[in-house]
């Protein structure tokens, strides 16, 4: 980042940081009633659709029965589409609900298992409510003081979490927690590393930062937690659970990068998808996304080599984990308004420096508009 005379303490740059505060804010109080309006306006006594056929709190369907699959098998069966849809519908009682699609590594039902326990939409007020508080505690914990606890409140990411009823809320609070623990609790950060798992894209260039800073605890925290998770899922749902997620799932996930087309390319934040919304073909699109990654995995081992600025090392680590992989959400992108917040605190951030982070900040609800319109949006 570079520095200039116009510093986050000139009036331009704090009337710059309000209103676009109170416009978030107010985007997501626009999508909270909307929910709520169409929880009022609508018979069903579970399950709410959105005018393009979705449950209200949309990717939240998944979480929630998953969590009732907890004690009824697991989710095996579900790792095929088809079946997965079928299940939906005989628990919901509608036939012809948009496509949802079971992508999650197994072990995530030992954070959501409590959630299948309530109706549809008491537990998905749950979860948005108790995953903010989770985010903006873990955030204010780790660095961010806490006079910009509704800059991190409003982030246009927590709308696309709330909108689309995801996990980004938690899974960036274990990222946050162990990068902020790696020095003064290295078994926390480990732990906390381990538990990333369930999200694993955002997890592919730790290795490098801990191999690089000597962090061997927290490695061997990470490993442990890890192992011990994906042998309780086995124990408890079958090792042939982890055996069918691996032959089912991953290839999926890569069909679908192909042709989820322009109603699922808009929420994907990688330049894989930037570049097939540019109008390259596929295969020259993988070409562009490889060498992007490599860029991102030469920045991280070039910027922990040797210490520097934390925070801005932290910065270019969280942006180099969203250009490595081709598969991450716009509803992962919570993560960047801890970013945005240490930065801005910093106090000597040129003017167009914090124009950028908070362009970075507004992605996820800019991501909508420009790639329904197919124009590529590179962070």
């Amino acid at each position: 980042m570079s520095h200039g005379k116009l510093g986050t303490g000139n009036p331009a740059s704090v009337r710059i940081y309000a209103s676009l505060t109170v416009v978030a804010a107010a985007i997501l109080l626009a999508v909270v009633i909307f929910d709520f309006q169409l929880a009022a306006a609508q018979s069903f006594p579970s399950f709410v659709l959105d005018p393009v056929g979705f449950p209200v709190g949309r990717d939240f369907l998944n979480t929630w029965i998953g969590g009732r699959s907890a004690f009824s098998g697991g989710p095996a069966d579900w790792f095929d589409s088809s079946a997965y849809m079928a299940a939906i519908a005989k628990v919901t009682g509608i036939p012809d609900l948009a496509p949802l699609y079971w992508s999650y590594p197994p072990h995530l039902l030992f954070f959501i298992w409590p959630f299948g326990l309530l109706g549809f939409l008491p537990s998905y007020i749950v979860w948005c409510v108790t995953g903010l508080a989770l985010y903006v505690w873990a955030a204010t914990s780790c660095g961010v003081e806490r006079k910009y606890w509704v800059f991190l409140a409003v982030a246009p990411a927590v709308t696309v979490n709330v909108f689309l009823g995801q996990n980004g809320f938690l899974t960036a609070a274990l990222l946050i927690g162990g990068l902020a623990n790696l020095e003064r609790r290295p078994i926390l950060a480990g732990i906390l590393f381990g538990m990333l798992t369930i999200k694993p894209q955002l997890g592919l260039l730790l290795p490098i930062v801990l191999v690089l800073g000597r962090h061997w605890r927290v490695i061997g925290s990470a490993v442990v937690t890890t192992a011990l998770l994906v042998a309780a899922t086995a124990a408890w749902f079958g090792p042939e659970i982890w055996t069918a997620y691996w032959h089912k799932v991953l290839p999926q996930q890569h069909e679908l990068l192909d042709v989820a087309g322009i109603m699922g390319w808009p929420i994907v934040a990688s330049v894989l998808i930037n570049a097939r919304l540019a109008g390259l073909p596929a295969d020259l699109a993988w070409v562009v996304q490889g060498a992007a990654s490599v860029c991102a995995v030469g920045a991280v081992v070039w910027t922990f080599w040797r210490k520097r600025d934390p925070v801005l090392s932290l910065a270019l680590f969280v942006t180099a984990t969203f250009l490595f992989s081709p598969w991450i959400m716009n509803y992962d992108m919570v993560v960047f308004g801890w970013i945005v917040a240490l930065l801005r605190q910093r106090g000597n951030e040129a003017f167009a420096d914090q124009i950028l982070s908070l362009a970075l900040w507004m992605l996820p609800i800019l991501m909508f508009p420009f790639g329904f319109a197919q124009i590529p949006l590179l962070y």
